[in-house]
């Protein structure tokens, strides 16, 4: 049986109140897991209303704090342990946060769409201070007096005359299999002593050190190593001759269902000789696949079904004197992970464990269940955080060929890591998109009409079923793939943030879903707002210079959101924009957007040089305003803004994975180029607007889009040349 929580952890609570599996909701994003059953209570408190799905005290005192979200290197195991230490009033290293694991955690979906803390921080915030309270009251009533004559320090409920009980002492005689209460406040603003403070992130001294860090680090005794064999690209299949691969060195087993196939030994390097040796024997395409043109008018020509997001007709009257059109678009693009996605599987006694980077351990766990013929309750996933994430790569599809090549070799531990070719040639990309936005101006220079077209793929083939996996297409017969469908607004997919935060008086938002996918797709960090953002900033730069107004004001005439303005002055204030004086070359650009305009705001601005004739791009300054609500660990919202902007940075201006219409080109860094360090921004600072107290609005993937848009409108500026089609390496771009 899969170990429970009390048999992992030992302790007091006697029930605990994980709800059952349920399909996954929210298209991808992160809102999956069973239904709302709660809905009074915030975050996915609603969905798991009972305080020991979240927390519990051990004998010794000590809090073991679960989460059903996973550790991307967003730095939320610290966060979270923050806003549970401080709810609590115990130190933080008192705290234990266990993260993702599907035998111990609540079911929160995939960790995705900037939504962590939105949803398990806010659950784990609230569910502290329930069980605060509750230890309080539980004291209360051994000493007679009211709840409110108590108060609490140092893991103890104290009554200030000399009375103390330890919360392990409370905890003895108290379950919290209970259900929390709606009414219960967290605490004061002003008596926080972790919220809002910058503590150092415990996910960050073993990767800086080189210590064990990432699932690829995993060393089990007696583990042997596994290479999956395949063709180079999605869209092939290897031609094998599995008896000369078995009779490579170092290959002590070939494992074999349907068309997959894997090589098993005892160590590494010469199973990656055998899988370089088995390469040879070439491929076939299986089955065709083909574009039905070059890119971006191929987006044009694929069947589409198309629905109309944002209708306002609030000023029919307006007189326009100017009208402006702009086509945007961007190629498909790789996730680009640093590591080759990796796992660790063990079928034992009937049993299995995966040890994975999925972001979603729940979904893959119901995926390899179909794909093994194994019912739910005999499989475990546990996250292990990947080096290189931030969308749906090949964690999931390795997760399935280790889970295969383990349950063939029972009692094994079995590592399987992806070849760097693999990676580059299996990995779903980010969808290519295609925008075109229309545009009136009034005499004033205000916008009186707005038109924007969005074409594009799914941005989800995240697994719920085997055939959603590369190993369960390769079975025979296959099993089938989960249709590709749009996400919803207001998240949405390809369509996020095509729907203007501006107000303008007359709009209309249409999008072109694509479900036919030439070229595998799914998640990649931010999905569709990287180009809608990039294509509306970029526009509303346009539209500033023919109405010959100033970008920043332009943008804060059209805003009847304070915040937005607030992040937009901040920005500009700290960069000296009204200061800022042009030379030769040299430009500025600004950006701004609300992340699925409900999530971070952030404004950024780029101070940036051409080299001319050589080409390359010198970014001397980037600064940047963030409002993610309530700001629990300032600097790791920082270091997930500075992230974002040198990621996008190298996304807009060199990143493409090319095609040559029946397969893709690129299998590694030579023919995929990504931002180096002498590419890097000179300069990066980023200023948290807190607002304590407030929702948590996540700040992940905030960044992404306003980059792009800044980049672009920098260059602008700097060379007279408008470019609006990604990478801007097309444009002679190149790196330093």
């Amino acid at each position: 049986m899969t170990p429970t929580r009390r048999e992992m952890l030992g302790g007091l609570v006697v029930a605990f109140a994980i709800a059952p599996a349920a399909a996954q909701t929210g298209g991808g994003e992160g809102s999956g897991g069973p239904p709302t059953v709660a809905p009074d209570l915030p975050g996915t408190l609603s969905k798991f209303p009972d305080l020991d799905a979240w927390i519990r005290i051990a004998p010794d005192g000590r809090v073991t704090v679960f989460t059903g979200k996973a550790e991307l290197g967003t730095g939320i195991k610290t966060a979270i342990a923050q806003l549970a230490a401080d709810e609590l009033d115990v130190a933080l290293t008192d705290v234990n946060l266990i993260t993702a694991d599907t035998a111990l955690t609540p079911n929160e979906g995939v960790t995705a769409g900037s939504q962590t803390m939105e949803q398990s921080g806010t659950a784990v915030a609230n569910a502290a201070a329930n069980v605060r309270l509750l230890l309080a009251e539980a004291a209360a009533a051994r000493w007679g007096v009211a709840a409110t004559d108590l108060f609490t320090r140092d893991g103890a409920v104290l009554d200030g005359r000399g009375r103390r009980l330890s919360y392990a002492e409370l905890a003895a005689a108290t379950s919290l299999a209970v259900r929390a209460r709606n009414d219960v406040p967290r605490k004061r603003v002003a008596a926080r002593r972790l919220i809002g403070h910058s503590l150092p992130r415990v996910d960050l001294p073993a990767k800086l050190t080189g210590q064990a860090a990432y699932v690829h680090d995993m060393r089990l005794p007696g583990m042997v190593h596994a290479r999956v064999l395949r063709g180079p690209a999605s869209g092939t299949r290897a031609r094998l001759d599995l008896a000369a691969i078995a009779r490579e060195p170092g290959v002590s087993r070939v494992v074999q269902l349907g068309n997959f196939a894997a090589i098993v030994g005892p160590r590494e390097w010469p199973l990656e000789r055998a899988l370089h040796a088995a390469a040879r024997g070439g491929s076939t395409p299986s089955p065709p696949a083909e574009l039905p043109g070059a890119l971006p008018e191929a987006l044009l020509a694929m069947r589409r079904e198309s629905r109309t997001i944002a209708d306002r007709r609030d000023d029919p009257a307006a007189q326009p004197v100017r009208q402006l059109s702009a086509r945007y678009d961007r190629p498909y693009l790789m996730h680009g992970a640093i590591g080759p996605s990796c796992a660790v599987a063990l079928f034992r006694d009937g049993q299995l464990t995966v040890w994975t980077h999925s972001q979603g351990v729940e979904p893959l766990r119901r995926s390899l269940a179909e794909l093994l013929s194994m019912s739910l309750d005999r499989i475990r996933c546990v996250h292990r955080e990947g080096a290189g994430c931030y969308g749906h790569n090949g964690a999931d599809d390795v997760a399935g060929d280790a889970a295969l090549v383990a349950r063939a070799v029972p009692g094994v531990p079995v590592r399987l890591q992806w070849s760097r070719e693999q990676e580059h040639g299996w990995e779903p990309l980010g969808p290519a998109m295609l925008a075109q936005l229309n545009a009136a101006l009034d005499a004033s220079g205000r916008i009186v009409d707005w038109r924007h077209q969005v074409w594009s793929n799914t941005h989800s083939t995240r697994p719920s079923a085997a055939g959603d996996l590369l190993a369960g297409q390769e079975m025979v017969p296959p099993f089938p793939a989960t249709p590709p469908k749009p996400i919803p607004q207001p998240n949405g997919g390809g369509d996020r943030n095509a729907i203007p935060l501006y107000r303008f008086p007359n709009q209309q938002v249409v999008s072109h879903f694509l479900p036919d996918m030439p070229i595998r797709v799914s998640a990649l960090r931010g999905l569709g707002a990287h180009l809608n953002i990039f294509a509306l900033e970029s526009f509303m730069d346009e539209l500033a210079a023919a109405a010959r107004q100033d970008p920043v004001a332009f943008r804060l005439a059209h805003l009847d959101d304070p915040r937005a303005a607030a992040v937009i002055r901040r920005a500009a204030e700290r960069f000296g924009w009204s200061r800022y004086r042009a030379a030769p070359n040299r430009g500025r650009g600004f950006a701004f957007a609300r992340y699925k305009n409900h999530g971070a705001y952030l404004a950024v601005a780029l101070d940036v040089e051409r080299v001319p004739d050589e080409g390359p791009v010198i970014v001397h300054r980037a600064v940047a305003a963030v409002d993610s609500g309530e700001a629990v660990n300032p600097d790791g919202i920082r270091n997930q803004v500075e992230g974002g902007i040198v990621q996008s940075l190298s996304w807009t201006a060199f990143e493409q994975a090319s095609h040559d219409g029946a397969r893709r080109t690129d299998y590694d860094w030579s023919t995929y180029p990504i931002l180096r360090f002498g590419d890097a921004p000179l300069s990066v600072a980023v200023e948290v607007v807190d607002r304590p107290g407030t929702p948590f609005l996540g700040t992940g993937e905030c960044a992404q889009g306003p980059t792009a848009a800044a980049l672009a409108n920098a260059l602008a500026m700097a060379t007279g040349e408008r470019l609006r089609s990604l990478p801007l390496a097309r444009a002679g771009l190149r790196p330093g």
